[in-house]
């Protein structure tokens, strides 16, 4: 392709234009219209750091950050540079001999992920890492019977969907896998109620994500995973958003002190580079895999181009501190957005969320979507939660500086006070 710099500004709209129609007519008609609506017709074209550049040259601060992939950062050059690395010495696995990063990467989960997790399945996302742990779950307890949240979400692959939590999106694609119940995230009586001992496993995400950002109390997880252990359950963590530094820590089942029997990894743990997902157990669960060692498998999982990805985002948020920083970034973001609930009372009914992974819920949907459109027509990239469109996430990188947190806060008050006047506008 034809360097973009070299292009005139009405090639570059004409390549807009033909890339939109090719959506039409190809790929995704409604995710065209829905881009045009909210002034997001434009092409991405490069990223660095917190920042996505599109074909004209503008630059976008992404506060969506691929729904929580880019936590090195986008384009870090060490991933980059490992990538190319392995890029010219063998891309793809025989899935025959042994692969080195394959071993080296579950080696460096084991050691960093909490309790007993010690071997890692490696897939290419989070709805294939979710898939494996309920297969292992239900293989190891000989049980069917799955157990999750209300508004939870852990993908959109059958399984990964059966035990997800909006009817939205599992309605159209009924009946789906059996023995999966939901209960309200946050109710231990209605947990205990639920798991019995035909339960195989319960799968909860430390944080709810697509719920609207929501933080359960301290001691739940623990109390769940009590019950899990009092009638023989596993209890799997989903990571895939809330882990690899996003919340202040590693993982989020760290600030509340608990470690899962199963969990799933996957967004940033390629370095927002390449595809890898991962789930993780303890010993004694994985050693029903042993007898028949390719029961579950993946063609292109783990393969030593994502593994070298994975390697050197692991070193990367450790020897940078990006888990800590996150975490200061976080306390920062958040005080700020305090102010600004202060200020838009009428607008702002919550602000929450740890590290870098927070919410803003508005009074309507509407107008968390005003906002959305609001925002991008000021360079800034954010996005409503799936399973609740009335909190607007705030997800950047978690490289974001501080100088970019200010811009996105200046281009939020500002973009409060445009979708106010509006619906002012509507009330007259």
């Amino acid at each position: 392709m034809e360097k973009v710099e070299s292009l005139t500004q009405e090639e570059k709209k004409r390549l807009v234009e033909e890339t939109v129609d090719k959506y039409l007519k190809f790929l995704n008609p409604g995710f065209a219209r829905l881009c045009k609506f909210a002034n997001l017709d434009t092409i991405e074209w490069r990223g660095e750091g917190a920042r996505v550049f599109d074909i004209f040259g503008e630059s976008y601060i992404d506060c969506l950050g691929g729904f929580g992939v880019f936590n090195v950062g986008r384009n870090h050059p060490r991933v980059i540079e490992a990538v190319k690395q392995q890029l010219d010495l063998l891309p793809l696995s025989t899935r025959t001999l042994f692969n080195k990063q394959q071993a080296d990467l579950a080696e460096k989960l084991a050691k960093v992920t909490p309790g007993r997790l010690q071997y890692s399945f490696f897939c290419n996302s989070g709805a294939e890492a979710v898939e494996g742990a309920i297969k292992i779950a239900r293989f190891y307890t000989g049980r069917k019977k799955l157990i999750s949240a209300e508004n939870s979400f852990h993908g959109k692959t059958m399984g990964a969907l059966s035990v997800s939590g909006r009817e939205i999106y599992k309605k159209p694609f009924a009946p789906l896998v059996p023995e999966t119940f939901q209960v309200p995230f946050g109710d231990l009586p209605a947990m205990e109620k639920a798991v019995d001992q035909q339960v195989a496993a319960v799968i909860l995400e430390p944080i709810q994500g697509e719920g609207g950002i929501i933080i359960p109390d301290q001691n739940y997880l623990k109390e769940v995973k009590a019950i899990c252990q009092r009638s023989g359950a596993l209890l799997i963590l989903d990571e895939i958003q809330t882990g690899l530094g996003r919340t202040g820590k590693m993982f989020a089942s760290e600030h509340f002190e608990v470690a899962p029997d199963i969990m799933t990894l996957a967004k940033g743990l390629g370095g927002g580079v390449l595809p890898l997902g991962a789930f993780i157990a303890n010993p004694e669960i994985w050693e029903v895999f042993e007898e028949n060692p390719l029961i579950h498998s993946s063609t292109l999982g783990g393969n030593p181009l994502a593994c070298v990805a994975g390697l050197a985002t692991l070193d990367i948020l450790a020897e940078e501190e990006i888990p800590k920083k996150a975490g200061e970034k976080g306390e920062f973001f958040l005080g700020e957005l305090e102010k600004l609930k202060g200020q838009f009372a009428g607008l702002i009914q919550d602000v929450r969320g740890i590290g870098l992974l927070i919410g803003m819920e508005f009074s309507h949907p509407d107008i968390a979507s005003l906002l959305t459109m609001e925002l991008a027509a000021r360079k800034v990239l954010v996005a409503y939660t799936l399973n609740n469109p009335q909190v607007v996430r705030l997800e950047p990188p978690l490289t974001i500086s501080y100088e970019e947190i200010e811009e996105v806060l200046s281009a939020l008050r500002q973009s409060l006070v445009a979708v106010g006047e509006m619906i002012e506008e509507v009330g007259d």
